[in-house]
């Protein structure tokens, strides 16, 4: 794969005024479904599958989880069957990104909140013989490993910063393990108070801690909490998408972009800086959103 042909050149008034060249890496054009870094974290669980033999697929997330909808078209594709496990009560009415799961095959089963930890924990203590257990968002070092592969391109050597959302930290801790010394990761978190981040991207791998120095983590733009938004973002998204034609999701991409900007605004980066965003997919999570508030809906 070629992904040097997904990058483009992003270019305004903000960036030209600041001196920076910016170019974004296009994910979310890979696949129509299985979209963006999900395509790279899944990667070595369906190659291991397959190759065991399992014939189930058990994995976890949240309501609007662009990783549950990814993994339930993937196993429709592989033959496996699919049951995916609901951070959350059943609501009474279904959003679309659960309809599809449903459509693609995925069993689903709601975990209340305060459990759900716990309950993926003792899952994962006894696993059935013929099931693949997926963690969270990936979490694990083989969503690591295919995360990695996001910046196997002759490129990403000449960028010096990495932007990129995150959740689990799961692609954070691919990215930071493939920077040269000289580079930069920058994320932006989608989820609230999500402070043991840092511990949770080292835990991935023994030589990431000694690349803290490479990471700073941005906690102030999650606009809510993780799948909240607000008109700020929506602002924020849309200016973005007249400028460029690039659309970006309420749930992780657009955070970036918002933070983005104003760590751009604020002279966070050097004058002459060269920096890659990663568009890591998503769009589907957009459905959620009242008509009328993005401008490519």
């Amino acid at each position: 794969m070629q992904l040097n042909q997904y990058i483009e050149h992003v270019e305004d008034v903000y960036t030209r005024e600041k001196s920076v060249d910016v170019s974004i890496l296009r994910l979310d054009k890979l696949h129509p479904i299985v979209s963006g870094n999900k395509y790279f974290k899944l990667k070595y669980y369906f190659q291991e599958a397959i190759r065991e033999g399992k014939t189930t697929l058990v994995t976890f997330g949240g309501y609007y989880s662009n990783h549950l909808h990814a993994a339930a078209y993937a196993c429709r594709e592989q033959g496996l069957q699919s049951i995916g496990c609901i951070k959350g009560l059943e609501p009474k009415v279904l959003n679309d990104t659960l309809k599809e799961c449903i459509k693609y095959g995925m069993e689903l089963k709601f975990i209340p909140p305060d459990s759900f930890a716990e309950f993926q924990k003792e899952f994962q203590k006894n696993i059935p013989p013929e099931v693949m257990m997926v963690p969270m968002g990936g979490y694990d070092a083989r969503g690591m490993m295919g995360a990695s592969e996001i910046l196997n391109f002759d490129e990403a050597g000449s960028y010096d910063y990495i932007i990129a959302a995150g959740g689990t930290g799961t692609m954070a801790a691919g990215l930071l393990l493939k920077l040269d010394c000289n580079q930069k990761l920058i994320l932006f978190s989608a989820v609230k108070n999500n402070h043991s981040l840092h511990k949770e991207i080292y835990a991935l791998h023994e030589n990431l801690i000694d690349k803290q120095n490479q990471l700073d983590i941005q906690f102030d733009f999650h606009f809510g909490g993780y799948g909240k938004s607000n008109q700020i973002l929506f602002d924020a998204m849309n200016w973005f998408f007249d400028q460029h034609g690039i659309p970006t999701d309420f749930v992780y991409t657009g955070k970036m972009i918002a933070g983005f900007y104003t760590l751009l605004q604020h002279d966070y980066f050097k004058n002459g800086s060269n920096i890659l965003l990663i568009h890591s997919g998503g769009l589907q999570g957009n459905r959620s959103i009242q008509p009328g508030k993005l401008n490519f809906q």
